[in-house]
């Protein structure tokens, strides 16, 4: 977990204050919808907790009248009234339970609905602060304990504390004195109680932690099973999620403990109050002057009530539970993006969208990765971004669609500022490819329409043939109603990518941009994808960021960065020609990729030839320059 979560568990403010604050935070945004059906269920709980008295003031007419005197016609009353009490106590259970699930699954759906929805529309600091796993802990065990709370704090703040008011009512109408020694254990409760609450929201919150933390490793064992097996980390993934399950495990049995105590210590104060009454009230009901019927009463009374007094001393625990959940999930629906758009956003351009960055600096801590980039991209053409790794340039996709800010310099479109238009309007601008072809285990159809209901079956179908999706769909079990696997896992990569073109097709945008989009793809893939790229870059301003130079030579520029500058601009032939950085890579990479040195030679004009004899001395003579450092 990252220090930024360590600290915000560790900092919470006092327990009581925070149970206040929490839930009022819950009735106002959550609760306060349901008011007509809680206030229904209320009513339900009041008849069901009642009833406990009703069948407890029973008993003095059960004994008094019936056993002891001997009256047959009390008998049939005092039978019916016994019956009527047990029907209203089933029937108003059955009522208020179902209200309570129906409020706590609507609850709960509304919280992961803005949670997610919340999430989605954060930073990408924010998400980097914040891995995957500990956010779908958030999303799922989290709001599962708030979904615990409905039924269980409800249900006692209703029906048993309705229920052991009603039964000490009962209990003070035979004898307040009884009333009040059966209570002489009571101050046993008080401080304890308070120490065991504060000690079961510490050990929560480190549960809920850990849960996160285990929920992150899972996430990326489950991501990166291939180089787990390559790399024989079996053993080692199996012994770093036992250590933190074990921890998980002890923390757990703790605040279980924890929680455990408080009806452990009511048991306590309950055989204290018992063991008094029979003293006390023993010697009245042999001396005369209580009936075995009022005995009974109060004891059924009595022992009536330290069951629901149980009950809401369990609660009290399990809301400590609830309680570091949703300190979680408030933390994260009130953390505000610190990307947003600007109060009066200006209107998005939508012609001559050329692409101009100025002076953009922008660091990540002390590394500093882009350092007074500037060029422009042309409208309607095609502009490649090229270099090494670290160099910078899906740093500048980010900055162009605002997915972060730059700390010096501006990104412009079409002369206007992107920091200046809404964020909505700005990425209505964009359609991307990159290497990682997004899927989601869907159909192919839905993967590609992705919600859209205004695409004709005659435009998917050219989308589809445009995008070569055309040339497997029908090799599929169920053509386009074949579910593609979790992250498309059941088509190849090329096949993957086609898809995403497809979505680029239909999605129509002014703004292309293609970060490594043909990579990771065999030879026979890479040609179809690149053919479907070139379709869908044709008239539109594209931004291309590649490693591979061969893909990009037909570029209408290639910008070439190093260590977040740029260093050379113009075509394929004249950078070259300059001898300069991007020759340099050129011949790198050819000279490492493909037929050997002479055997390029003798092809003339083939993939990985250094033409200019310049390039080629150059190149050698770096060669030999680094023999030594290696």
């Amino acid at each position: 977990m990252t220090d930024k979560t360590e600290k915000t568990a560790g900092s919470a403010p006092e327990e009581g204050e925070s149970s206040r604050v929490l839930l009022g935070w819950l009735w106002r945004n959550f609760l306060r919808k349901h008011f007509v059906f809680l206030l229904l269920a209320l009513v339900f709980m009041i008849i069901e907790g009642s009833m406990l008295g009703a069948l407890a003031r029973m008993m003095q007419p059960m004994f008094d009248n019936v056993f002891v005197a001997g009256d047959t016609e009390a008998l049939s009353w005092v039978g019916l009234v016994i019956m009527g009490v047990f029907v209203a106590r089933a029937l108003s259970s059955i009522g208020q339970k179902v209200l309570l699930t129906l409020i706590s699954q609507r609850t709960a759906a509304d919280l992961r609905t803005r949670l997610l929805d919340k999430l989605m529309r954060q930073d990408m600091s924010f998400h980097q602060q914040h891995p995957p796993g500990y956010l779908i802990q958030r999303l799922q065990t989290d709001v599962m304990q708030i979904n615990t709370v409905w039924n269980t704090v409800l249900t006692g703040a209703g029906r048993d504390f309705i229920g052991l008011l009603v039964l000490l009512g009962v209990a003070v109408s035979v004898d307040w004195r009884w009333t009040l020694v059966a209570c002489i254990g009571t101050p046993v409760l008080v401080l304890p109680s308070a120490l065991v609450q504060r000690f079961v929201r510490r050990r929560a919150r480190e549960a809920r932690d850990l849960g996160a933390r285990l929920a992150t490793r899972l996430d990326e064992i489950f991501h990166g099973i291939i180089p787990v097996k390559l790399n024989r980390l079996e053993d080692y993934q199996s012994r770093q999620f036992r250590e933190l399950t074990g921890s998980l495990v002890t923390t757990e049995v703790r605040s279980a403990t924890g929680a455990a105590t408080i009806p452990g210590l009511i048991d306590i104060m309950a055989g204290l109050g018992f063991l008094g009454v029979l003293f006390y009230g023993g010697s009245e009901i042999i001396a005369g002057e209580k009936t075995i019927g009022e005995f009974m009463t109060f004891f059924t009374a009595l022992g009536f009530a330290f069951e629901p007094l149980r009950r809401l001393g369990a609660i009290s625990g399990q809301w400590q539970v609830a309680a570091a959940s949703i300190e979680r999930l408030r933390e994260l629906l009130e953390a505000e993006p610190t990307l947003k758009s600007p109060p009066k956003p200006v209107k998005t351009p939508t012609k001559d969208l050329a692409i101009q960055f100025d002076d953009v600096y922008l660091s990540y801590g002390d590394a500093k990765v882009l350092n007074g980039t500037s060029f422009t991209a042309e409208a309607g053409k095609t502009t490649a971004i090229v270099g090494a790794s670290g160099a910078g340039k899906s740093t500048l996709f980010n900055v162009l669609t605002r997915l972060v800010d730059p700390t010096k310099g501006t990104a412009q479109i079409g002369g206007v500022a992107t920091a200046t238009m809404s964020l909505s309007g700005l990425r209505d601008l964009f359609s991307v490819v990159s290497q990682d072809a997004m899927l989601f285990d869907e159909t192919l159809r839905e993967n590609i329409l992705l919600g859209r209901s205004n695409v004709t079956e005659r435009q998917l179908a050219q989308v589809l043939d445009a995008a070569h999706v055309s040339d497997f769909v029908k090799k599929l079990p169920d053509g386009l109603e074949t579910r593609v696997g979790p992250r498309g896992s059941g088509l190849s990569g090329g096949q993957r990518q086609r898809v995403v073109i497809a979505r680029a097709l239909l999605r129509n945008t002014p703004i292309l941009l293609l970060d490594e989009a043909t990579s990771a793809l065999d030879a026979q893939s890479e040609v179809l994808v690149q053919e479907a790229l070139d379709k869908l870059s044709k008239g539109r301003t594209t931004l291309v960021i590649a490693h591979r130079l061969s893909t990009v030579r037909e570029a209408d520029k290639i910008v070439v960065m190093d260590k977040g500058r740029v260093v050379e601009e113009g075509t394929h032939e004249d950078l070259l020609a300059q001898n300069g950085v991007y020759a340099e890579l050129h011949a790198l990479q050819f000279a490492s990729d493909g037929p050997t040195a002479e055997e390029r030679a003798r092809q003339g004009t083939s993939r990985g030839e250094i033409a200019n004899p310049e390039v080629k001395q150059g190149f050698i003579a770096r060669l030999l320059s680094r023999l030594p450092k290696l």
